[in-house]
């Protein structure tokens, strides 16, 4: 149906293919499932998903290089699922754009509602006012760095600044309260809408993604804190 939500699903695994999408489609999403990358790249060309879920380890091309190339020509949100925990796949995954990771074996309900978080961070950081942070109206200025809340744009020294929308989501939660700490836990509850204790480094790279945007001083560390917008 055309309001359904359409995820792409990249996996090898022809049990764990079949059994998610089946899972998926039990709770209401249209998916497009594909058994390697590069027939994942083509779907994704072609029918244009709401979401992409991709498996680190696939055949033709990886996980991790086929959300470059998806990063490279669209702001879709992306999940990445990794049968380890290590910190090189999770790594990797979000540094090339990915929005938040799942580790395999997973919940069916838990990644129904990472899905759901990630379209919702999509939704608000495309204008949805009265889902942005407090005090969203006009535009707001830190030094070179400039940050339209009803708009949802970014500028930095008047040229505008391309975010995903979970960074969207990030600097508008630092842009709130310029000069206060907020802390790993409060950053994961506020923009990836953990309600249970997630994983930091989720936070971690997307803030030094965010200041290769915006600027490496404009965020500051608070060593056993957190982070701050700096005033």
């Amino acid at each position: 149906m055309a309001d359904q939500t359409h995820v792409l699903f990249v996996e090898d695994d022809d049990v764990i293919r079949e059994a998610t999408q089946l899972a998926l489609e039990r709770d209401g999403f249209a998916v497009t499932a594909m058994p390697d990358g590069l027939s994942g790249l083509e779907a994704f060309r072609s029918d244009r998903p709401d979401v992409a879920l991709l498996d680190v380890m696939v055949p033709g091309l990886d996980g991790v290089s086929l959300c470059r190339r998806i990063r490279d020509e669209s702001m879709v949100p992306v999940i990445m699922l990794s049968a380890r925990s290590d910190a090189i796949d999770v790594v990797l995954g979000l540094e090339a754009g990915a929005d938040d990771y799942v580790t395999k074996p997973f919940d069916g309900a838990v990644l129904v509602a990472r899905i759901r978080a990630v379209l919702r961070r999509f939704e608000r950081a495309g204008g949805t006012r009265e889902e942005t942070a407090p005090d969203a109206g006009g535009v707001l200025a830190f030094g070179e760095l400039e940050i339209d809340r009803e708009g949802m744009e970014v500028r930095r020294a008047g040229r505008q600044v391309a975010l995903t929308p979970t960074e969207m989501r990030l600097l508008l939660e630092f842009s709130s309260a310029p000069g206060t700490v907020l802390s790993r836990d409060k950053l994961l509850e506020r923009v990836w809408e953990y309600g249970w204790g997630g994983d930091t480094r989720v936070v971690d790279v997307h803030v030094q993604r965010l200041r290769t945007k915006i600027g490496q001083d404009r965020i500051e560390t608070v060593r056993g804190f957190g982070y701050k917008l700096k005033a």
